[in-house]
């Protein structure tokens, strides 16, 4: 909140008039206001009790006006804002005029001295109000454990049930805008040449490159139910040089990259401007500030047609081959289309590719088959016929 205000007051004197406070803050005014006066009437309850010995603790009609009212609701619209809350301000910070904003204030003694701050920067308070949320199922619980009253235990008991439930149901939210934060992310970063530009033994006419050019095949990580596996640098070995790469794998394929470290994005348009997505792997948002981008080098390789072998030690003599191992795409017909050689940087990081590429052709084949019989599965007969 003094951070807020803050920025409030320099909005007021014509600073910083573009930043916006709800993508920063959300409806962080009214959860402290709901907050504070769920927080006042507890604990005037517990004193009431306290000085009047006699009188019951009537928890029931407090937890019903805020547990069945706007409490959770105002915590979920705050904590469903966060992810691309971040995502701003870490774009914020690479502006110079909000970089002395934050500096400055970090510096000020009142601030630093100041208890409720407790020393801390506005991405670890930002955070606060999801922590909050996560106790109340706490607080309800450690109130049903001293509740005497039956009919209040009952209550109470399905008031808890209810918050968690509203957890795990905004934690499958939260997790869905991440994901699409992520996602929206590569697609700025990963560049899909065109099949003339990727072979050159395509030959296509200039007069007919703009049609093939509308069917893009950048709208394949538009998918908002399409997850990241796991991905990281390796090394591909080609028959004259070793060449950077990274490779991204999802849980229906597997996308093999150039690394390009260019200022200039293909198309045009400068990467190093491109907000970086926090949830993004260090590795990866380190690259994308320096301007890098990563240039798609072959087909994505569907998980039902990638074959994983391990490179036996004797060829890694031979060869002078390090931590290596080969992925092999075939086509419908079982026929080998592509080899890819590939090298990690330690025998652990090969294991754990090989692993992780394994455990996702697994999953994948589990999940085909099964929707596979269910599309084919007769009705069960009626037992009258």
């Amino acid at each position: 909140k003094i951070f807020m205000n803050t920025l409030k007051y320099l909005q007021s004197n014509e600073f910083l008039l573009d930043v916006d406070l709800w993508r920063l803050f959300a409806n962080l005014a009214e959860l402290n206001k709901i907050s504070l006066s769920f927080l006042k009437t507890f604990s005037e309850t517990v004193k009431e009790h306290v000085s009047k010995s006699d009188s019951p603790m009537d928890f029931s009609s407090i937890l019903r006006k805020f547990f069945q009212g706007d409490l959770c609701q105002t915590h979920q619209i705050y904590c469903l804002n966060y992810t691309s809350a971040v995502f701003y301000l870490e774009n914020l910070r690479q502006r110079e005029d909000f970089g002395i904003y934050l500096k400055v204030f970090h510096l000020q003694q009142w601030c630093e001295q100041n208890e409720q701050c407790k020393r801390l920067h506005l991405p670890e308070l930002l955070v606060a109000p999801l922590h909050r949320l996560t106790r109340y199922p706490l607080l309800l619980n450690n109130i049903w454990k001293r509740s005497t009253d039956e009919t209040e235990k009952g209550f109470i008991w399905s008031l808890k049930e209810k918050v968690e439930k509203s957890i795990r149901d905004l934690e499958g939210k939260v997790k869905w805008l991440d994901n699409f934060q992520k996602f929206r992310q590569l697609q700025e970063v990963i560049i899909w040449p065109q099949v003339w530009d990727r072979d050159k033994r395509f030959f296509v006419p200039e007069c007919l490159k703009q049609s093939l050019r509308e069917n893009s095949s950048e709208n394949i990580l538009s998918s908002a139910n399409r997850l990241l596996l796991h991905e990281g640098r390796l090394t591909l070995a080609e028959s004259t040089r070793l060449l950077d790469i990274y490779l991204f794998l999802f849980d229906d394929f597997l996308l093999i990259t150039k690394i390009k470290r260019n200022k200039k994005k293909y198309g045009g348009s400068d990467t190093s401007l491109i907000p970086v997505c926090p949830s993004l792997t260090p590795e990866l948002q380190s690259f994308i500030r320096e301007g890098g981008y990563c240039t798609v080098l072959d087909q994505p390789i569907p998980l039902d047609r990638l074959l994983l072998k391990n490179v036996d030690p004797v060829h890694v003599t031979v060869f002078s081959l390090r931590n290596a191992f080969l992925i092999q795409h075939e086509n419908r017909y079982r026929q080998c289309i592509a080899v890819f050689l590939l090298q990690a940087q330690t025998e652990t990081a090969k294991k754990t590719w090989m692993s992780q590429i394994e455990t996702a052709i697994s999953n994948y084949t589990t999940q085909h088959k099964t929707k596979k019989s269910t599309a084919f599965r007769f009705p069960a007969e009626s037992s009258e016929i």
